[in-house]
């Protein structure tokens, strides 16, 4: 499928702009009071969600409800009337990204259908007076490269999922959406030269700067996308490496601000009408470069922070959503970072190859004190494709992450007629502590062989079985 095809069939609420002047003016969230005389009808999905969208909440069973819906054009154009610029739209929160100055907000926030705000001011700094802002920009995704070349074999096989790969489930049908901060020449690596082959980039967005081109900003998203979909005999065999793609720049990583916050949101509102089953994000978000948008430990509730209900959404609408813990253990803040803390994502922490947690990884719990993190996988050591066309071995929950949604995705494949709650479930019982989880690795690392047998004893609900097929490798 072309790159932008998706977003063209769907009208997913964002447009391509002219990237110049965009920082002449300020960037705010503004947030409406309802969807009252919408053009859009929770009985006609087809017009803001695809057919892979709609069928996945089908297969759940999930009911779409008026937050699906599309915020009010007539509420969007009276901005634009105004003179803002509308970047993007979002459906769960009901609201918009604009590009205006002080006085045209006044006049916006005077509107009898706008409700506020997020923050003070300008999403990407929201300064106080006499703010000085700090530098978080030195190594901001906490990864260690620590050599040249290696074999991936043990952090596939610390998962069970070379057995998931001999039982034929690699991903195949399963679509997966990445949010990062850009897959630097991704598409030029011969480790994911059969990801662009057969075509299996289903769409790309880079919602920084607005254009569809995510290969020419940052490495980090190549080297993440790497752990799930590499596929070079000897060296990287990803977790999942016949699943296809959504690669979404949500992530500046010249910058720490809000503005990121509510990009994941949109990338997150995107992934779900496009029609992924599983998202992956190795982004966390806990002190920005102004620490007047901080967030106190007391905020990682599973509730409060932007991205955290963006991602509690997602997996509302039936996605399972896969999120690196953070590499916060030796700092003073240690615990995880949002969106890892909401209530229905797995949190992911990072273990050294033969299964020790590392000291750098993230702990909870969350602020309301449920188990976090949820699982581990290989965090230390990870062999990882990079932007100059070779492979290192790099350290990071960023890592982890990755490896475990790619199992889960071909965990799903393997049981179709799972919900995403019954698949994270069934990965926490078939982890390595299931019978005693703690707040440093949670239910620790799950078993694709274990949690296969687990889908047996499935209890029935509702006087009905669900069908599922059973594939056990000795």
């Amino acid at each position: 499928m072309n790159n932008r095809c998706v977003s063209c069939i769907l009208g997913l609420g964002f447009c391509l702009l002219t990237v110049g002047a965009t920082y002449a003016q300020n960037k705010y969230l503004v947030f409406f009071k309802d969807k009252s005389n919408s053009p859009y009808s929770i009985s006609n999905p087809s017009k803001y969600l695809s057919n892979r969208a709609i069928a996945r909440r089908k297969r759940q069973k999930i009911v779409i409800t008026e937050r699906e819906l599309p915020p009010n054009p007539s509420y969007l154009q009276a901005i634009k009337n105004l003179g803002a610029k509308v970047w993007y739209k979002t459906r769960w929160l009901n609201g918009a990204l604009i590009e205006t100055d002080a006085a045209t907000l006044n006049q916006i926030l005077a509107l009898p259908f706008v409700k506020g705000i997020q923050g003070n001011g300008d999403i990407r700094n929201a300064r106080l007076a006499n703010d000085n802002l700090s530098n978080n920009k030195k190594d901001k995704f906490g990864t260690t490269v620590v050599e040249d070349y290696g074999f991936s074999l043990n952090q596939v096989k610390m998962l069970c999922a070379d057995s998931m790969h001999l039982a034929g489930y690699r991903g195949e049908g399963m679509w997966i959406g990445v949010l990062d901060s850009g897959f630097l020449k991704a598409s030029q690596h011969s480790s994911l030269k059969d990801l662009f082959t057969e075509n299996r980039v289903v769409g790309t967005f880079d919602f920084v700067q607005n254009d569809p081109n995510v290969y020419d900003d940052h490495n980090h998203g190549t080297n993440v996308l790497s752990c799930m979909a590499g596929n070079t005999s000897d060296t990287l065999i990803g977790t999942a490496y016949k699943a296809s793609y959504l690669l979404l720049r949500t992530e500046d990583d010249a910058s720490e601000t809000k503005i990121e916050e509510a990009n994941w949101l949109f990338g997150a509102e995107y992934a779900d009408s496009v029609g992924v089953d599983v998202i992956n994000s190795s982004l966390g978000y806990s002190q920005f470069d102004n620490p007047a948008q901080n967030y106190t430990y007391a905020n990682m509730n599973g509730d409060f922070a932007l991205s955290t209900q963006a991602a509690d959404f997602a997996a509302a609408a039936g996605i399972l959503v896969v999120i690196s813990a953070g590499n916060a253990g030796n700092s003073a803040w240690q615990y995880i970072t949002a969106p890892s803390d909401g209530d229905s994502v797995l949190c992911v922490a990072a273990v050294n190859p033969v299964g020790i947690r590392m000291s750098f990884s993230s702990i909870g719990p969350s602020a309301d004190n449920r188990i976090k993190p949820d699982l581990a996988a290989q965090g230390s050591s990870v062999v990882v494709a990079n932007a100059n066309g070779g492979f290192s071995l790099s350290s990071g929950t960023s890592f982890a992450s990755p490896l475990l949604a790619g199992m889960a995705a071909g965990f799903w494949q393997a049981n179709p007629s799972l919900t995403n709650v019954q698949v994270m479930n069934l990965l926490r019982q078939s982890a390595s502590q299931a019978n005693n989880p703690d707040f440093l690795l949670g239910f620790g690392i799950p078993n694709f062989k274990r949690a296969q047998a687990l889908v047996k004893s499935l209890a029935c609900s509702n006087q009905s079985c669900i069908p599922v097929t059973i594939t056990i490798v000795k």
